[in-house]
């Protein structure tokens, strides 16, 4: 029988979606948190410059990882189509493709933080149903005579074909229902969180917005920040489930003594609580890559003291289930700052995307620096002698935050009504305060506004003023003034190294 070209590249795909689909089971079967696509897609996250990495998300937003994913999805079954070809002149060729993609695989795995032996198998059963599924699928298509019931003819080419399509449409099939029941059973996460809802902390009081902590301007974000529209960054493909009796933080390195704390550790201990505003390194002028919520937990400095710091450390390397590092500096964790293990979130356990069971919270740094999701180990060190995940790829080691400002009310583009124009937004200088905010319309005086006065300087602030627009297009800037005199400035800086600079403007139009 002659078989066509394509449908040996049918076989490689089918095969090899078969494969990834067995694969995908056999980890969520083992609850193993990375199946081989999910590996790949985050040593590819891993290895890309941070000015790539900030230049893609500017242009597909935080929707960057499941395009990722499908890109590596896309080019997996063409890949597959190549070793189908492949096979049609000898086994061996589409053998080597699969291996190499196992390869690939393999070194994904290999790379994650402290791979264990068992993380390798979801890519030894794949590679395995790879060259089954493409053997099994190739006997069909050489044509080998097949005698007939009556008479030991050869039957016809047609049963072969028919053969192949049988096969084919079964093994899709088992791919599709193997990736189904592989979700179902992988109800790790599932049950983190039945654990987490479950959960009643005590001592982790309710939050109540201060008394002059936000203004009455329509429009406005909120004071304080719902946990579900709260901003998530990070590296991971798919998060770390933790269960808590399963939690552990190891604090080591340049102390008197190790020390080892489990969740019930923290739990038993004196709690604190406060007003903390986070953002992120990557937010832009005018971003909402911020937020501001209750935080919960215990201070960093008194469990860093139990451990005993030596007088040549500066730096904590702090590491993530998931191997994602920061390093953060010594004395922004034993200040008179809120530092702490947080393990409540406006009032509940922290929701696992925001780093549940116990994340690190530092006022004043940007995340990438000390706002740790996940977090399982601790070395006490110097900067001189580690390198860590954003820092290593060119942004700045301290990370301290910088005053900015953002203007809520009008939004860019917004038509009002001519005349008084109430504008408003949102301003921030953590661990320092806000002292002052002040607009300018159409390049015009400084003006000042209105602010809200929150009962810390590491939470943000609302803003409000009044404005005149006469009918037409307008444009309105905004800057602030921290609590030591200095003034934001107006120079325009991108997000790398260490956060971005600049008066936030924006455009609106009064109607005639």
């Amino acid at each position: 029988m002659k078989t066509s070209r394509g449908a040996w590249a049918v076989a490689g795909v089918v095969a090899g979606l078969t494969g990834l689909a067995t694969s995908y089971f056999v980890a969520m079967v083992m609850t193993i948190r990375s199946s081989p696509v999910v590996a790949i897609a985050e040593l590819v996250i891993r290895m890309t410059p941070g000015r790539w990495a900030e230049k893609a998300i500017s242009i597909v937003g935080h929707k960057d990882k499941p395009i990722l994913v499908g890109v590596i999805l896309v080019a997996s079954v063409l890949l597959f189509a190549v070793a189908g070809r492949l096979a049609a002149s000898a086994w061996w060729k589409s053998t080597l493709l699969f291996a190499a993609l196992a390869g690939v695989a393999t070194w994904s795995v290999a790379s994650e933080h402290n791979p264990s032996g068992v993380d390798f198998l979801p890519v030894v059963v794949g590679f395995v149903t790879w060259l089954v599924s493409l053997a099994l699928l190739s006997q069909s298509l050489v044509g080998r005579p097949a005698p007939t019931a009556v008479d030991g003819e050869e039957a016809p080419a047609g049963r072969s074909r028919r053969g192949f399509l049988i096969g084919a449409g079964a093994m899709a099939a088992l791919a599709i229902a193997l990736s189904g029941v592989g979700r179902v059973v992988g109800a790790g996460r599932r049950h983190v969180e039945q654990t987490r809802r479950l959960l009643r902390l005590s001592g982790v009081s309710q939050p109540t917005v201060p008394a002059g902590a936000r203004l009455d301007l329509p429009g406005l974000h909120p004071w304080m920040t719902p946990s579900d529209d709260f901003y998530k960054i990070h590296t991971a493909i798919v998060v770390p489930a933790i269960e808590p009796v399963d939690w552990k933080l190891r604090i080591h390195g340049l102390v008197d003594h190790e020390v080892e704390i489990t969740y019930q550790d923290l739990l038993d201990r004196q709690l604190t609580e406060g007003w903390i505003t986070l953002n992120c390194v990557s937010n832009p002028v005018g971003g909402d890559l911020i937020g501001n919520a209750w935080w919960s937990g215990v201070r960093l400095a008194e469990l860093l003291a139990e451990a005993g710091l030596h007088p040549d450390a500066d730096a904590v390397l702090q590491t993530s289930d998931d191997g994602w590092t920061c390093g953060t500096p010594v004395s922004a964790l034993t200040d008179d700052r809120n530092a702490m293990l947080a393990v409540a979130m406006n009032g509940k356990p922290l929701p696992i995307d925001h780093g549940f069971p116990v994340r690190t919270i530092v006022p004043g740094l940007y995340g990438y620096v000390s706002a740790c999701k996940w977090v399982v180990d601790m070395e006490v060190t110097k900067f001189s002698e580690i390198s860590a995940y954003w820092t290593q790829r060119g942004w700045g080691e301290q990370g301290p935050v910088k005053m900015s400002s953002r203007i809520d009310v009008p939004r860019f583009g917004d038509k009002v009504d001519p005349g008084d124009v109430r504008v408003g937004g949102v301003a921030w200088s953590q661990h320092t305060g806000i002292s002052a905010v002040e607009v300018a319309l159409d390049g015009g005086d400084w003006q000042p506004a209105e602010i809200s006065h929150p009962p810390t300087d590491d939470a943000w602030v609302q803003w409000a003023a009044t404005v005149s627009a006469a009918p037409g297009d307008h444009t309105l800037k905004v800057r602030a003034t921290d609590k030591n005199g200095l003034v934001q400035t107006g120079a325009v800086a991108d997000v790398l190294p260490d956060g971005a600079t600049g008066w936030h403007t924006i455009g609106f139009t009064a109607r005639a």
